[in-house]
Protein backbone atom coordinates (compact mmCIF):
# COMPACT_ATOMS: atom_id res chain seq x y z
CA UNK A 1 0.00 0.00 0.00
CA UNK A 2 1.43 3.35 -1.03
CA UNK A 3 0.80 6.39 1.11
CA UNK A 4 -1.01 8.40 -1.57
CA UNK A 5 -3.94 6.04 -1.69
CA UNK A 6 -7.01 7.40 0.09
CA UNK A 7 -9.00 5.83 2.89
CA UNK A 8 -12.30 4.44 1.64
CA UNK A 9 -15.56 3.95 3.49
CA UNK A 10 -18.47 1.96 2.10
CA UNK A 11 -22.03 2.54 3.22
CA UNK A 12 -23.69 -0.76 2.38
CA UNK A 13 -21.94 -4.11 2.19
CA UNK A 14 -23.91 -5.87 -0.55
CA UNK A 15 -22.71 -7.69 -3.66
CA UNK A 16 -21.45 -4.65 -5.55
CA UNK A 17 -19.58 -3.32 -2.52
CA UNK A 18 -18.04 -6.75 -1.99
CA UNK A 19 -16.92 -6.87 -5.61
CA UNK A 20 -15.35 -3.42 -5.37
CA UNK A 21 -13.56 -4.32 -2.14
CA UNK A 22 -12.18 -7.51 -3.66
CA UNK A 23 -11.03 -5.62 -6.74
CA UNK A 24 -9.39 -2.90 -4.67
CA UNK A 25 -7.46 -5.37 -2.54
CA UNK A 26 -6.37 -7.28 -5.65
CA UNK A 27 -5.18 -3.95 -7.07
CA UNK A 28 -2.96 -3.36 -4.03
CA UNK A 29 -5.13 -1.32 -1.68
CA UNK A 30 -4.61 -2.08 1.99
CA UNK A 31 -7.48 -3.71 3.86
CA UNK A 32 -6.67 -1.44 6.80
CA UNK A 33 -7.70 1.58 4.73
CA UNK A 34 -11.15 0.19 3.89
CA UNK A 35 -14.16 0.36 6.22
CA UNK A 36 -17.67 -0.90 5.56
CA UNK A 37 -20.86 0.10 7.33
CA UNK A 38 -23.46 -2.66 7.13
CA UNK A 39 -26.48 -3.22 9.41
CA UNK A 40 -26.51 -7.01 9.07
CA UNK A 41 -24.16 -8.68 11.57
CA UNK A 42 -23.71 -11.85 9.52
CA UNK A 43 -22.79 -9.79 6.47
CA UNK A 44 -20.31 -7.74 8.49
CA UNK A 45 -18.69 -10.91 9.78
CA UNK A 46 -18.48 -12.34 6.27
CA UNK A 47 -16.82 -9.21 4.84
CA UNK A 48 -14.38 -8.99 7.72
CA UNK A 49 -13.42 -12.64 7.41
CA UNK A 50 -13.06 -12.60 3.63
CA UNK A 51 -11.16 -9.33 3.22
CA UNK A 52 -9.71 -8.46 6.64
CA UNK A 53 -11.35 -5.04 6.55
CA UNK A 54 -12.89 -3.08 9.41
CA UNK A 55 -16.68 -3.18 9.60
CA UNK A 56 -19.20 -1.25 11.65
CA UNK A 57 -22.95 -0.99 12.10
CA UNK A 58 -23.28 2.81 12.11
CA UNK A 59 -23.04 4.67 8.81
CA UNK A 60 -21.59 7.79 10.41
CA UNK A 61 -18.59 5.74 11.58
CA UNK A 62 -17.19 5.72 8.01
CA UNK A 63 -17.38 9.49 7.51
CA UNK A 64 -13.76 9.99 8.53
CA UNK A 65 -12.79 8.30 5.24
CA UNK A 66 -11.52 10.47 2.41
CA UNK A 67 -13.80 8.69 -0.04
CA UNK A 68 -17.29 7.53 0.90
CA UNK A 69 -19.01 5.09 -1.43
CA UNK A 70 -22.81 5.08 -1.23
CA UNK A 71 -23.57 1.44 -2.06
CA UNK A 72 -27.22 1.14 -1.08
CA UNK A 73 -30.34 0.58 -3.14
CA UNK A 74 -31.76 3.71 -4.81
CA UNK A 75 -34.94 3.50 -2.73
CA UNK A 76 -32.89 3.73 0.48
CA UNK A 77 -30.45 6.43 -0.56
CA UNK A 78 -32.48 9.43 0.58
CA UNK A 79 -32.97 8.04 4.08
CA UNK A 80 -29.32 7.02 4.34
CA UNK A 81 -28.02 10.40 3.18
CA UNK A 82 -30.32 12.37 5.48
CA UNK A 83 -29.08 10.38 8.48
CA UNK A 84 -25.43 11.11 7.71
CA UNK A 85 -23.62 14.03 9.31
CA UNK A 86 -20.61 14.79 7.11
CA UNK A 87 -18.41 17.46 8.64
CA UNK A 88 -15.66 17.35 6.04
CA UNK A 89 -16.57 19.17 2.85
CA UNK A 90 -13.36 17.85 1.27
CA UNK A 91 -14.57 14.24 1.19
CA UNK A 92 -15.55 12.63 -2.10
CA UNK A 93 -18.88 10.85 -2.28
CA UNK A 94 -19.30 8.16 -4.92
CA UNK A 95 -22.83 6.92 -5.52
CA UNK A 96 -23.45 3.60 -7.26
CA UNK A 97 -27.21 3.92 -6.72
CA UNK A 98 -28.85 3.93 -10.13
CA UNK A 99 -30.86 6.95 -11.19
CA UNK A 100 -30.36 9.37 -8.31
CA UNK A 101 -29.12 12.78 -9.49
CA UNK A 102 -26.07 14.35 -7.89
CA UNK A 103 -28.08 17.45 -6.94
CA UNK A 104 -30.54 15.30 -4.98
CA UNK A 105 -27.69 13.45 -3.25
CA UNK A 106 -26.09 16.77 -2.32
CA UNK A 107 -29.39 18.12 -0.98
CA UNK A 108 -30.07 15.01 1.09
CA UNK A 109 -26.54 14.99 2.54
CA UNK A 110 -26.97 18.60 3.61
CA UNK A 111 -30.27 17.78 5.32
CA UNK A 112 -28.53 15.98 8.17
CA UNK A 113 -25.74 18.49 8.73
CA UNK A 114 -25.03 22.04 9.73
CA UNK A 115 -23.27 22.59 6.43
CA UNK A 116 -24.53 25.55 4.48
CA UNK A 117 -26.30 24.80 1.22
CA UNK A 118 -23.72 27.04 -0.47
CA UNK A 119 -21.07 24.45 0.44
CA UNK A 120 -21.76 21.83 -2.26
CA UNK A 121 -20.09 18.46 -1.88
CA UNK A 122 -17.89 16.60 -4.34
CA UNK A 123 -20.00 13.84 -5.83
CA UNK A 124 -19.29 11.24 -8.50
CA UNK A 125 -22.17 9.21 -9.84
CA UNK A 126 -21.38 5.76 -11.17
CA UNK A 127 -23.46 3.37 -13.24
CA UNK A 128 -21.78 -0.04 -13.02
CA UNK A 129 -23.25 -3.26 -14.38
CA UNK A 130 -23.53 -6.78 -12.99
CA UNK A 131 -20.40 -8.21 -14.69
CA UNK A 132 -18.55 -5.96 -12.23
CA UNK A 133 -19.19 -8.80 -9.78
CA UNK A 134 -16.65 -10.77 -11.85
CA UNK A 135 -14.26 -7.81 -12.26
CA UNK A 136 -15.21 -7.48 -15.93
CA UNK A 137 -17.79 -4.74 -15.69
CA UNK A 138 -18.39 -1.54 -17.60
CA UNK A 139 -19.06 1.62 -15.60
CA UNK A 140 -20.12 5.09 -16.69
CA UNK A 141 -19.02 7.94 -14.41
CA UNK A 142 -20.06 11.57 -14.01
CA UNK A 143 -18.39 14.13 -11.72
CA UNK A 144 -20.03 17.32 -10.49
CA UNK A 145 -18.14 20.62 -10.54
CA UNK A 146 -16.82 20.20 -6.99
CA UNK A 147 -14.79 17.09 -7.87
CA UNK A 148 -11.09 17.85 -8.19
CA UNK A 149 -8.80 16.27 -10.75
CA UNK A 150 -7.24 14.18 -7.99
CA UNK A 151 -10.64 12.96 -6.81
CA UNK A 152 -11.62 12.16 -10.38
CA UNK A 153 -8.49 10.02 -10.74
CA UNK A 154 -9.26 8.32 -7.42
CA UNK A 155 -12.82 7.50 -8.48
CA UNK A 156 -11.56 6.09 -11.76
CA UNK A 157 -8.99 3.95 -9.97
CA UNK A 158 -11.66 2.52 -7.65
CA UNK A 159 -14.07 1.61 -10.43
CA UNK A 160 -11.30 0.25 -12.66
CA UNK A 161 -10.82 -2.40 -9.99
CA UNK A 162 -13.96 -4.08 -11.36
CA UNK A 163 -13.72 -3.34 -15.09
CA UNK A 164 -13.50 -0.53 -17.61
CA UNK A 165 -14.52 3.06 -16.92
CA UNK A 166 -15.95 5.68 -19.26
CA UNK A 167 -16.63 9.29 -18.21
CA UNK A 168 -19.56 11.30 -19.52
CA UNK A 169 -19.52 15.10 -19.59
CA UNK A 170 -23.18 15.65 -18.72
CA UNK A 171 -25.13 13.87 -16.02
CA UNK A 172 -28.06 13.24 -18.38
CA UNK A 173 -25.84 10.92 -20.42
CA UNK A 174 -25.82 8.47 -17.51
CA UNK A 175 -29.33 7.57 -18.68
CA UNK A 176 -27.82 6.44 -21.98
CA UNK A 177 -25.09 4.57 -20.09
CA UNK A 178 -27.84 2.80 -18.15
CA UNK A 179 -29.58 1.86 -21.39
CA UNK A 180 -26.43 0.56 -23.09
CA UNK A 181 -24.28 -1.08 -20.41
CA UNK A 182 -26.19 -0.85 -17.15
CA UNK A 183 -29.11 -2.88 -18.47
CA UNK A 184 -27.10 -4.35 -21.34
CA UNK A 185 -26.16 -7.73 -19.83
CA UNK A 186 -29.84 -8.69 -19.75
CA UNK A 187 -30.14 -8.07 -23.49
CA UNK A 188 -27.36 -10.56 -24.17
CA UNK A 189 -28.89 -13.05 -21.73
CA UNK A 190 -32.17 -12.76 -23.65
CA UNK A 191 -30.35 -13.41 -26.93
CA UNK A 192 -28.59 -16.43 -25.41
CA UNK A 193 -31.88 -17.72 -24.06
CA UNK A 194 -33.57 -17.39 -27.45
CA UNK A 195 -30.66 -19.03 -29.28
CA UNK A 196 -30.55 -21.95 -26.85
CA UNK A 197 -34.28 -22.53 -27.24
CA UNK A 198 -33.98 -22.36 -31.02
CA UNK A 199 -31.10 -24.85 -30.94
CA UNK A 200 -33.20 -27.27 -28.93
CA UNK A 201 -36.04 -26.96 -31.45
CA UNK A 202 -33.50 -27.89 -34.15
CA UNK A 203 -32.75 -31.10 -32.28
CA UNK A 204 -29.84 -30.29 -29.98
CA UNK A 205 -29.97 -31.32 -26.34
CA UNK A 206 -30.43 -28.52 -23.81
CA UNK A 207 -26.88 -28.97 -22.53
CA UNK A 208 -25.22 -29.03 -25.95
CA UNK A 209 -27.22 -26.04 -27.12
CA UNK A 210 -26.34 -24.11 -23.96
CA UNK A 211 -22.63 -24.85 -24.23
CA UNK A 212 -22.49 -23.84 -27.89
CA UNK A 213 -24.42 -20.61 -27.29
CA UNK A 214 -22.36 -19.50 -24.28
CA UNK A 215 -19.00 -20.26 -25.88
CA UNK A 216 -20.07 -18.54 -29.09
CA UNK A 217 -21.06 -15.44 -27.13
CA UNK A 218 -17.73 -15.44 -25.29
CA UNK A 219 -15.75 -15.97 -28.49
CA UNK A 220 -17.63 -13.25 -30.37
CA UNK A 221 -17.05 -10.79 -27.50
CA UNK A 222 -13.33 -11.57 -27.43
CA UNK A 223 -13.05 -11.14 -31.20
CA UNK A 224 -14.72 -7.73 -30.93
CA UNK A 225 -12.54 -6.64 -27.98
CA UNK A 226 -9.20 -7.99 -29.18
CA UNK A 227 -9.42 -6.80 -32.78
CA UNK A 228 -9.41 -3.17 -33.84
CA UNK A 229 -12.27 -3.88 -36.20
CA UNK A 230 -15.80 -2.50 -35.99
CA UNK A 231 -18.57 -5.02 -35.18
CA UNK A 232 -20.18 -4.33 -38.55
CA UNK A 233 -16.96 -5.35 -40.31
CA UNK A 234 -16.57 -8.46 -38.16
CA UNK A 235 -20.13 -9.43 -39.09
CA UNK A 236 -19.38 -8.99 -42.79
CA UNK A 237 -16.20 -11.06 -42.45
CA UNK A 238 -18.18 -14.10 -41.25
CA UNK A 239 -21.15 -13.61 -43.57
CA UNK A 240 -20.49 -15.35 -46.87
CA UNK A 241 -22.75 -14.36 -49.75
CA UNK A 242 -25.39 -17.02 -50.24
CA UNK A 243 -24.36 -18.85 -47.06
CA UNK A 244 -26.12 -19.88 -43.89
CA UNK A 245 -25.06 -16.84 -41.85
CA UNK A 246 -26.39 -14.48 -44.51
CA UNK A 247 -29.78 -16.17 -44.38
CA UNK A 248 -29.95 -15.78 -40.60
CA UNK A 249 -28.89 -12.11 -40.78
CA UNK A 250 -31.45 -11.37 -43.50
CA UNK A 251 -34.12 -13.00 -41.35
CA UNK A 252 -33.13 -10.83 -38.38
CA UNK A 253 -33.15 -7.68 -40.47
CA UNK A 254 -36.45 -8.43 -42.21
CA UNK A 255 -37.99 -8.60 -38.72
CA UNK A 256 -36.61 -5.13 -37.95
CA UNK A 257 -33.81 -6.25 -35.64
CA UNK A 258 -31.94 -2.92 -35.58
CA UNK A 259 -35.16 -0.98 -34.94
CA UNK A 260 -36.12 -3.36 -32.14
CA UNK A 261 -32.76 -2.76 -30.45
CA UNK A 262 -33.06 1.01 -30.88
CA UNK A 263 -36.55 1.03 -29.39
CA UNK A 264 -35.46 -1.16 -26.47
CA UNK A 265 -32.57 1.13 -25.53
CA UNK A 266 -34.78 4.20 -25.89
CA UNK A 267 -37.31 2.60 -23.52
CA UNK A 268 -34.55 1.91 -20.98
CA UNK A 269 -33.23 5.47 -21.34
CA UNK A 270 -36.70 6.95 -20.84
CA UNK A 271 -37.35 4.80 -17.79
CA UNK A 272 -34.03 5.85 -16.29
CA UNK A 273 -35.09 9.49 -16.64
CA UNK A 274 -38.49 8.91 -15.07
CA UNK A 275 -37.03 6.88 -12.19
CA UNK A 276 -34.61 9.70 -11.40
CA UNK A 277 -37.49 12.16 -11.31
CA UNK A 278 -39.58 9.86 -9.10
CA UNK A 279 -36.82 9.04 -6.61
CA UNK A 280 -35.53 12.59 -6.36
CA UNK A 281 -38.86 14.42 -6.31
CA UNK A 282 -39.33 14.46 -2.55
Amino acid sequence: MTSHRPTIGFIGGGNMASSLIGGLINAGYSASDITVSEPDQARRDSLSTEFGIRTCAENNDVLSSQIIILAVKPQLLKMVCQQLSPADTDALFISIAAGIKSTDIDRWLHDGTELSQDQPLAIVRCMPNTPSLLQCGASGLYANEQVSDTQRDQAQSILEAVGIVSWVETEALLNAVTAVSGSGPAYYFLMMEAMQQAGEKLGLSAEVSRQLVLQTALGAARMAIENDIAPAELRKMVTSKGGTTEQAILSFQSAGFEKIVEQALQAANDRSISLADELGSE
